[in-house]
C-alpha cells in the first residue's frame, strides 16, 4: 500500500508538472505579455516590418482586476483591436486622450484641452520627433474631439499613405480595444531596444487609470 501510495504521488506530481507547463504560459501571454510581429510600415522609421516586439498586458490587466480603465500615456506605441474588426490588430502612437481636441493642419499636429488652451506639439521634446515627417493630410485640416474611453492615433510613418490611423480613416480608438503597450523590440537583436520599463513606468500610478 506504501508503495502504490507514493506511485500515485509520483504521477499525481508529474502530472501536475507537465500541466503547469503548458498552463502558466499561456497565463503569461492572456494577462501578462505578447510576442508580435510588426506587419507593414506604419510604425516606421520607429519599428520596420518584420520587427518582434514583445507588448506588456500587464497594466491593463491590473486595471481590469480593479475595475477601471488603462489609459496609456501620451507618446505610448500600443497595440489595439482595430474598431471596425476585432480580428485585426493594430500599432500605433497615441497622440490624443480623452478631452483632447487634436488639429492637423499644414502637416503640424497641435493638441489643445483644459490644462492646455494655447495647445501644445504632442511630439515635442521626443526621442522620435526628429525622424518624423509632416503629416499628411491632401491638404485639409482634420480637426477630432476625443471624447472619454477613446485615443487618437498615428502612426510614425506620416507621409502619404504611410498609415491607417485616426487622421485617416481609422477613427477614434476605443480604450477597451487596447492590447497591450510596447514593451521590448527583440529582434533584430542589433536593434534590441526597450521602450517601457517593466517595473518603473508607471505600472502602478493610479493616475494612469480612470474608473468606469
Amino acid at each position: 500500500k506504501q508503495r502504490k501510495r507514493e506511485e500515485m504521488k509520483n504521477l499525481l506530481f508529474t502530472v501536475l508538472f507537465f500541466a503547469s507547463a503548458v498552463f502558466v504560459p499561456f497565463l503569461m501571454i492572456v494577462f501578462v505579455f505578447q510576442s508580435y510581429v510588426v506587419d507593414g510600415s506604419s510604425m516606421e522609421p520607429t519599428l520596420q516590418n518584420n520587427n518582434r516586439v514583445f507588448v506588456l498586458k500587464l497594466p491593463k490587466t491590473i486595471a481590469s482586476m480593479q475595475d477601471k480603465e488603462f489609459i496609456p500615456a501620451r507618446g505610448e506605441v500600443i497595440v489595439f483591436k482595430k474598431p471596425s474588426n476585432d480580428n485585426t490588430q493594430l500599432i500605433k502612437r497615441v497622440i490624443g486622450l480623452p478631452g483632447d481636441r487634436v488639429v492637423i493642419e499644414n502637416g503640424v499636429v497641435t493638441v489643445y484641452n483644459i490644462d492646455n488652451p494655447e495647445g501644445f506639439d504632442p511630439d515635442a521634446g521626443t526621442d522620435y520627433e526628429a525622424n518624423l515627417e509632416p503629416v499628411d493630410t491632401s491638404g485639409q485640416k482634420v480637426i477630432e474631439d476625443v471624447g472619454q474611453g477613446e485615443l487618437f492615433v498615428l502612426g510614425d510613418n506620416r507621409g502619404p499613405g504611410g498609415s491607417l490611423d485616426s487622421h485617416s480613416g481609422l477613427g477614434l480608438v476605443p480604450v477597451e480595444n487596447i492590447v497591450g503597450r510596447l514593451w521590448v523590440r527583440y529582434f533584430p537583436i542589433s536593434e534590441f531596444q526597450v521602450f517601457a520599463n517593466f517595473l518603473n513606468d508607471g505600472l502602478f500610478d493610479q493616475t494612469l487609470f480612470q474608473k468606469h
